[in-house]
């Protein structure tokens, strides 16, 4: 770029690496803009010993999956005695379950054929039996739980937190960015507010233009650091940095958002989803945690066939996922948490369904991951009120997360100590 050529908002946008050099000279409002174009490999964490180019996704299953369902315990004869019509056949039988363990008779659905072929290539981690004590079986208290990472359910969110640690109170305007209507607890910190959108079309700067023409020099803004006559480190001048920051990151999202993936994805709801997430992580973006969620799985009737489209659609929408990573070069730096508030009772009820339970199985994927079974399935005997008693609290598995891949404290997150459940290899 020419010493002389106005640093323009397309430029910006087209050529952001080039503004390594100009840190020096921009406005001082611009700085976390510029950086924020550049890619992953060139920013410097905002805090020591953070690895800003890895990223955590979060999948939420919203409604309570089935998780007897989902890893079939087909070795024992009290499933099928507690579920004659929805139990999952062993495999090897039509309509089989799809072997993880011979050994302790584990399955699974016959449908996350997605699944099957992520842990046969190493990217697939199973977490047996995850709860918490004194489980909570409303939808909404239990989400608090696992959105706050706290037994009460109050307070802000855990990756919320982790943003603020992580970013060390610097404004990252997307630093997390969830995909649906509204951002979940999770991701709401005292510092950060998380971006989230539907559809990324309709995600857009719709104030003024910053000044109002598209391409006018951003330095007309002022060589201190703000339009003519707003004072550098006043309001006027955080809210025109806010406002600026909002603009860039709606261009770049929909502009990421306008390439065809190197992959061929699935044609649903969920899928959708983690097709802009993969668009965005190729794009370079400082995103440090995604968010997709997928409903459905409050399966009090008729579950058989809900819950078997349901495991269709994330097992083959998270192999895509994986894939497009894979082919993009990212498939290292991104590790993709599967979730859901609780599971469903052992027992089948009498319209065809389940009742919310307790404790259920937790999937880690990607290259990252160390692949397989891990923890112990629930006992099928040993029930607390009909319900599966947890063998892992679930905020051992963020613990391990925090600490082992996104490089933040866990105890300062979570406010107490959780074991490393070793399912990462660092």
């Amino acid at each position: 770029m020419e010493p002389n050529t106005p640093l323009t908002r397309r430029i910006f946008l087209q050529q952001g690496v080039t503004l390594a050099s100009l840190v020096a000279t921009i406005p001082w409002f611009l700085e976390n803009s510029a950086l924020a174009m550049l890619p992953a490999d060139l920013r410097v964490s905002s805090q020591a010993g953070v690895p800003e180019d890895r990223i955590l996704v979060v999948v939420q299953l919203g409604g309570g999956n089935d998780g007897l369902n989902t890893i079939i315990p087909y070795g024992s004869d009290d499933y099928y005695r507690q579920r004659p019509q929805l139990g999952i056949p062993a495999p090897g039988t039509t309509n089989g379950a799809l072997q993880l363990d011979s050994k302790i008779g584990i399955g699974l659905h016959p449908n996350l054929v997605g699944f099957k072929e992520l842990i046969d290539s190493g990217r697939l981690a199973v977490v047996q039996g995850v709860g918490y004590p004194n489980p909570n079986r409303s939808h909404f208290a239990s989400m608090d739980i696992w959105h706050t990472g706290k037994s009460e359910g109050r307070g802000n969110g855990w990756i919320g937190r982790y943003v603020d640690n992580a970013c060390n109170g610097s404004p990252q305007a997307d630093a997390e960015i969830a995909i649906g209507r509204s951002a979940p607890l999770a991701m709401f910190g005292d510092l950060h507010k998380p971006v989230s959108f539907e559809n990324a079309k309709l995600f857009q700067w719709t104030g003024k233009e910053l000044p109002a023409a598209l391409d006018a020099p951003y330095e007309a803004m002022n060589r201190a650091g703000a339009l003519e006559g707003v004072v550098p480190g006043s309001q006027a001048a955080f809210l025109m940095r806010t406002a600026l920051d909002a603009q860039l990151s709606s261009d770049r999202i929909r502009a990421a958002m306008d390439k065809t993936p190197l992959v061929s994805y699935p044609n649903s709801q969920l899928s959708t989803q983690m097709k802009s997430i993969g668009a965005m992580i190729r794009d370079q973006m400082k995103t440090r945690v995604y968010y997709a969620s997928i409903g459905g799985f409050d399966t009090h009737g008729g579950q058989a066939g809900a819950h078997g489209n349901l495991m269709r659609q994330v097992g083959d929408a998270l192999l895509a996922f994986q894939n497009d990573l894979k082919a993009q070069g990212n498939a290292t730096r991104v590790v993709t948490m599967v979730f859901s508030e609780f599971g469903r009772r052992v027992r089948q009820n009498a319209s065809g369904g389940t009742d919310h339970g307790t404790a259920a199985p937790m999937f880690l994927m990607g290259e990252g991951v160390k692949a397989g079974v891990h923890g112990t399935h629930p006992s099928l005997t040993d029930l607390d009120q009909g319900d599966l008693k947890f063998t892992c609290d679930f905020r051992s598995v963020y613990a391990t997360v925090l600490d082992s891949w996104m490089g933040a404290p866990s105890k300062k997150i979570l406010g107490a100590s959780y074991p490393n459940l070793k399912l990462l290899r660092g």
